[in-house]
């Protein structure tokens, strides 16, 4: 979650949406995200909307916080209801952050419950939580399966030291296993999030980072390309030269190791960054958002999506614990969708999932440069005739360019 905050209209302050949301809403899927600002310290690399526990105090203080988003649970509720939305049980519930786990584990499951109290869940939902490998035990992992969570996404980033020491990583290593051990033991699905191409990182780095976090077994695996965001620390040490920049070639190649190496494990791409042991075991949360379902985002710099209406909360914790303690909705801003954005988003986001995008539902330009995308090798032509625009893996390092060639007229 980026931490600077778009453009928009104003936000209602009582948060209701206008009638068009509720259109079609009945067969849509609806989630939940949870973000949770607090780290321990501040990665180098990240520009997430994250503060440290000294930074903050009052009611956006780490100790108060379960009760803040809890308030803006209710208000949520409230607001669908009023603003004509149908029942819904969430069938996605997703902790980000930040380090949700450097909340205790009560105060999630607090979070969890009261959320599961206003909507309830589908049958086998999935709840998952992000979490560093130093910010959970035993007891804690076992306190969040009880609760209800069903998954959880350690950030291992690599499994070389230097590698952790540039992304100022705080776990060492040999932490990975020990938790990934414990939160089977609790019956807990398990990711790993791997980075490529941090400055220092050889290609046989990322090779033993790889093979070492496949040797755990997870059931998902995501593996992002580093990107060097403006204003962070790692930014400017790579403008004073104090290490190397990023190379696109360094991160094309790690990223065909990747596939490589994941595939031959026995977990299939699903999205150009993801991959999962089998089907059932892809991030449902995270095809939500790639397929346009809806969700309410709690939290500072949340951001939602119910019916083409998108909405962000506003960005400082002490700011929106304030709005809610006042009754009024944490809301910065927001967009109403028309119909051609809404097909943008969708070419631009479905075009990277392996179920891949559906050629006829493109505009002309678009359906006449499949026969380019072909010739160049970017998609599969067995599937592109019939009708389904799936990318090969030469066109996962160039999804980019290929949704710039295909997007409507």
């Amino acid at each position: 979650m980026p931490s600077v905050l778009p453009l928009g209209d104003p936000a209602p302050s009582d948060g209701l949406l206008p009638a068009q949301a509720a259109d079609g809403a009945a067969g849509r899927g609806f989630g939940l995200y949870v973000h949770i600002p607090f780290c321990a310290v501040r990665c180098g690399y990240c520009d997430f909307n994250t503060y440290t526990a000294t930074e903050l105090g009052g009611g956006a203080s780490q100790d108060a916080y379960a009760s803040t988003a809890i308030a803006e649970v209710g208000f949520a509720a409230n607001a669908l209801k009023a603003s004509g939305l149908p029942d819904r049980r969430m069938s996605t519930v997703f902790f980000g952050g930040g380090t949700p786990t450097l909340l205790p584990a009560e105060d999630l499951a607090r979070i969890l419950t009261a959320a599961i109290g206003e909507w309830g869940l589908e049958p086998g939902a999935e709840v998952t939580t992000e979490a560093n490998p130093d910010s959970v035990t035993p007891e804690s992992l076992q306190l969040l399966a009880d609760a209800g969570f069903t998954r959880v996404s350690f950030g291992m980033q690599s499994a070389v030291p230097h590698v952790l020491k540039v992304l100022d990583r705080t776990h060492t290593p040999s932490r990975v296993p020990q938790v990934v051990q414990w939160a089977r033991d609790a019956g807990l699905a398990v990711s790993l999030d791997l980075i490529y191409g941090t400055p220092g990182e050889s290609l046989e780095d990322w090779r033993y980072s790889l093979e070492t976090a496949l040797s755990y077994g997870p059931d998902h695996i995501s593996a992002y390309a580093l990107i060097v965001e403006d204003g962070t620390k790692l930014a400017a040490q790579i403008r004073r030269g104090e290490v190397p920049g990023i190379d696109d070639d360094d991160h094309a190649d790690k990223y065909e190791l990747a596939d490589e190496l994941i595939s031959a494990a026995g977990l299939g791409w699903y999205e150009v960054s993801n991959w999962s042991r089998t089907p059932e075991q892809a991030c449902r949360h995270n095809l939500a958002y790639w397929r346009g379902d809806d969700w309410w985002g709690i939290g500072p710099g949340a951001h939602s999506h119910v019916g083409g209406v998108r909405w962000w909360n506003v960005k400082h914790p002490t700011a929106y614990a304030g709005r809610l303690a006042g009754g009024a909705s944490p809301a910065a801003g927001r967009e109403t969708l028309d119909a051609e954005t809404r097909n943008v988003e969708r070419v631009m986001l479905e075009a990277r999932l392996s179920s891949g995008l559906d050629v006829d539902g493109l505009g002309a330009s678009g359906r006449h440069a499949v026969a380019g995308l072909i010739a160049d090798g970017l998609v599969d032509p067995a599937m592109a005739f019939k009708g389904r625009l799936i990318l090969t893996l030469k066109g996962r390092l160039l999804a980019d360019a290929v949704v710039r060639r295909i997007l409507p007229d």
